[in-house]
């Protein structure tokens, strides 16, 4: 992976802090900089985030981790000697989840979110790429979702993603930093935990039916998403990280391929990738959970120079080799 470089300058001169560093996104995105000379200062808690997303890059010369919370605002500081940017990825994340812990959620999303940009402007750094979310279009209807347009949240973890965007707007124009956030959607790929009750569906599938198991399905499969493989997630971090379009900033940008499938027809191209026969179980609705999700992803393209080079086909085949090479972390 990364073989394809998606910066246009130097970045052996640079020094990148990654919240999130122990987490799924943003431990690829830490993988992208040290693979092209960047200095990556890595900043978990290691709450939800795995020790070893850490340990496959401790022994690089230009890989330094920090222990900290993002609720600590002295943690938040220490880990920021000596950045140039920041791509902040550290959140508490799941839809259900927040509607389990809305406190936790807003604590670590809202809160962290705060810290980090009081950090940043205390140690002069103007450029903070963020991750937001597809929530954040809540009960909106319309497709494709187009930034402009979102609907009213449908549960905490919206709320605290949608609250970052405003907090972003406010330091963006009140104290001339540099703030872009992404909005992802269902982004999947190799090291996606699919342990736990909070697991997204690929990884969740994936485990089910390399076992020779019956996936389940939370309602009828027909409801839709816009699955983005992760490399087409980084490649829109690396460019919002280093982009010199001024007029990017202060914006929010949908991060995904910018096409749609259904969970029934996941479910049907992972059966014949794993070559297993077996048939889903139907489960209840999940609450907060929206019908259909697809991204209008012009707006990434004009102003970040996104352009995503993976589509679902290409991602569920290394996605799958990866699990398929790693079938200790599924317990198989």
């Amino acid at each position: 992976m990364y073989d394809t470089p998606y910066h246009a300058i130097d970045l052996t001169s640079r020094t990148v802090l990654v919240t999130g560093a122990a987490g799924f996104i943003g431990s690829h995105i830490a993988e992208y900089l040290l693979k092209y000379g960047a200095k990556v200062v890595a900043f978990d808690s290691l709450v939800t985030g795995l020790q070893s997303n850490i340990d496959l890059f401790l022994n690089h010369p230009n890989y330094t981790f920090v222990k900290g919370e993002l609720t600590n605002l002295y943690d938040c500081e220490r880990a920021m000697v000596g950045v140039d940017v920041i791509c902040h990825q550290a959140a508490l994340g799941s839809v259900p989840r927040s509607l389990k812990y809305p406190k936790a959620t807003h604590e670590s999303n809202v809160t962290g979110f705060l810290n980090i940009l009081e950090a940043a402007k205390t140690h002069s750094i103007k450029r903070v790429v963020y991750a937001s979310s597809s929530s954040v279009y809540g009960d909106s209807k319309g497709l494709p979702k187009v930034e402009s347009s979102i609907g009213q949240p449908l549960s905490p973890y919206a709320v605290s993603k949608y609250s970052d965007e405003l907090y972003a707007n406010v330091y963006n124009s009140a104290y001339e930093m540099e703030l872009i956030g992404l909005r992802y959607f269902n982004v999947f790929g190799p090291r996606q935990n699919p342990e736990g009750e909070y697991a997204a569906v690929i990884p969740l599938f994936m485990k089910s039916l390399l076992a020779n198991q019956s996936p389940y399905i939370n309602g009828d499969g027909e409801q839709t998403r816009d699955f983005t493989f992760v490399e087409n997630a980084v490649q829109a971090n690396i460019k919002a990280l280093f982009t010199t379009n001024p007029a990017a900033f202060g914006e929010a940008y949908n991060v995904a391929f910018g096409a749609r499938v259904s969970l029934n027809h996941l479910v049907d191209q992972l059966k014949v990738l794993t070559n297993t026969n077996v048939n889903a179980i139907h489960r209840e609705p999940r609450q907060g959970d929206i019908k259909d999700s697809l991204a209008d992803i012009s707006k990434a393209k004009e102003l970040i120079g996104y352009q995503p080079l993976f589509n679902i086909d290409v991602g569920l085949k290394i996605t799958l080799k990866w699990f398929e090479e790693n079938q200790e972390i599924l317990g198989l």
